[in-house]
């Protein structure tokens, strides 16, 4: 049984003009909601959704994670390849699609690492788009799934998988399409790590052409209250932002 959902789409939706992006509201239509930390913004999703890919595009989200891309999808009609290396993500993507809406969007669900996408044909997609694990800082399952990118400490070793992962990225984008990256930075040993910048690089490195950088503002980051006073007494500043690399295939 589908469920009756209300509120389907954003009212007074505009498209994003600038290089900066703050979404303080983010849950309150379609099957959307805040339980996963760190899932993404349905409006950040459906601007780059809207200003990268047309109707009825081939879409592909290879770290799904929970559901924001696949909703956005159905809603846009936009076919959409999600795949996770963590089936929960799936079980949970599959739930939040159940709601009713005319859309004939085709969406497929597949238990995959994102390193892999060899059964895909080379230049077939239209638009990728994706929200990495951010290394260690959150750890993405319950219990420790082998090749979960979350699962990696050290940023270079992360960065290095990420070479890889462009680099198929690269292969199944189709010429002059884009590819959509919203990744954040870190501390070790209280020192600023560059992690979104060093990703980005690795994103070149593979071929890619750096299209936009857009700082998207983080809100009601989980445990502020605490970090707040860590960061006063510590003498270092809280990280209240991502960015949103988008690459294009030339």
């Amino acid at each position: 049984m589908t469920k009756k959902e209300k509120n389907l789409n954003p009212e007074n939706f505009e498209l994003e003009t600038s290089t900066v992006r703050s979404f303080s509201r983010r849950w309150n239509r379609a099957t959307h909601n805040s339980k996963y930390r760190w899932n993404r913004s349905p409006d950040v999703v459906r601007n780059i959704i809207l200003r990268y890919s047309k109707e009825w595009d081939l879409l592909l989200d290879p770290m799904i994670w929970w559901w924001t891309t696949a909703v956005e999808c159905k809603l846009l009609n936009r076919h959409l390849l999600a795949y996770d290396i963590n089936p929960d993500a799936l079980e949970i993507t599959k739930k939040a699609l159940d709601f009713e809406h005319k859309s004939k969007s085709k969406i497929e669900l597949k238990l995959n690492d994102t390193r892999v996408l060899d059964f895909l044909k080379d230049e077939s997609i239209d638009f990728i788009l994706t929200h990495p694990p951010y290394a260690d800082i959150i750890k993405y399952s319950e219990w420790k799934i082998e090749k979960d990118l979350s699962n990696l400490r050290d940023i270079d070793k992360f960065c290095d998988e990420m070479e890889i992962i462009a680099k198929e990225y690269f292969r199944v984008l189709k010429p002059w399409k884009f590819c959509a990256i919203l990744i954040g930075d870190t501390r070790r040993n209280k020192l600023y790590q560059p992690m979104a910048f060093k990703v980005m690089e690795r994103f070149l490195k593979a071929g890619f052409q750096l299209k936009e950088d857009i700082v998207k503002v983080q809100h009601n980051c989980k445990a502020t209250g605490f970090r707040v006073k860590k960061s006063q007494e510590a003498n270092f500043l809280l990280i209240m932002h991502e960015h949103l690399f988008v690459f294009q295939k030339i």
